[in-house]
């Protein structure tokens, strides 16, 4: 299956992405992938080729392509314990500065995009996040119940925050089909319980669980996260989501 890197408009400037899909003719349902805080690279792409290999265009973009082109910073092969706090080092400011209001004027363009492309099939579109892109996924569903119709954010950021511009204040725009699968000790369980009261209170097609025996990153390959268990829990979520949300299977 092929694999390209384009360049996305968007109100500031121009966004690479990565795109992968089958090597077909067809047109294929439209998935928008966020990475995790680590940005695209290797591990992201064998995600995004698997999602393409079930029928998927799968756009992955650089969030931070306001800071040059990914990978934004240099990163080990495997990002194990001791090289986490000088990459955090250089990735905190860059979270910082990904606001919720950058978060949405991109998520305009990355749809904008994604849903133009000729490869792309008519009708809503996925929204698949990884720690503070399963932030961002739930931040574009809410801001496009007409294009989003599934979402899917594992080991996600601050859904729940004290802040005005929580996520969670805004789950009531939320028309997709939701799945949230936490790692243990990504919530505490009162603020896990105000998420789930958030969704339900708001009428939310949801499940969200905590995946046993898994911390956070669960399902990246290249951190001392990963959990094979998890990331095979993860593929029994996320897949038939999107085959009944996009496909109708």
């Amino acid at each position: 299956m092929p694999t390209k890197t384009l360049l996305i408009p968007t109100a500031d400037g121009r966004a690479d992405a990565l795109a992968a899909f089958p090597d077909s003719d067809e047109r294929h349902p439209g998935v928008l992938l966020y990475p995790d805080a680590f940005g695209v690279r290797p591990v992201l792409e064998e995600m995004a080729l698997e999602l393409a290999g079930h029928g998927y265009y799968v756009l992955v973009p650089n969030i931070f392509y306001r800071h040059g082109p990914a990978p934004v910073i240099e990163l080990p092969e495997h990002i194990g314990a001791e090289a986490r706090p000088a990459i955090f080092a250089q990735v905190m400011p860059l979270i910082e500065a990904h606001t919720s209001e950058r978060a949405l004027r991109d998520a305009d363009a990355y749809l904008e995009f994604l849903t133009g492309r000729p490869e792309v099939s008519a009708g809503p579109v996925a929204a698949v996040g990884y720690c503070m892109g399963g932030t961002l996924a739930m931040r574009t569903a809410a801001a496009h119940p007409d294009r989003v119709a599934a979402v899917a954010g594992f080991h996600p950021g601050a859904l729940v925050t004290g802040a005005p511009d929580s996520p969670h204040h805004r789950f009531a725009e939320v028309t997709a089909q939701v799945h949230l699968g936490l790692a243990e000790g990504d919530m505490t369980p009162e603020t896990f319980s105000e998420l789930k009261q958030a969704l339900d209170a708001a009428g939310v097609s949801h499940t969200s669980e905590i995946y046993p025996g898994t911390t956070h990153g669960f399902t990246m390959s290249d951190t001392d996260a990963f959990s094979a268990s998890g990331l095979r829990r993860h593929w029994d979520r996320l897949l038939p989501l999107l085959s009944e949300a996009l496909t109708g299977g």
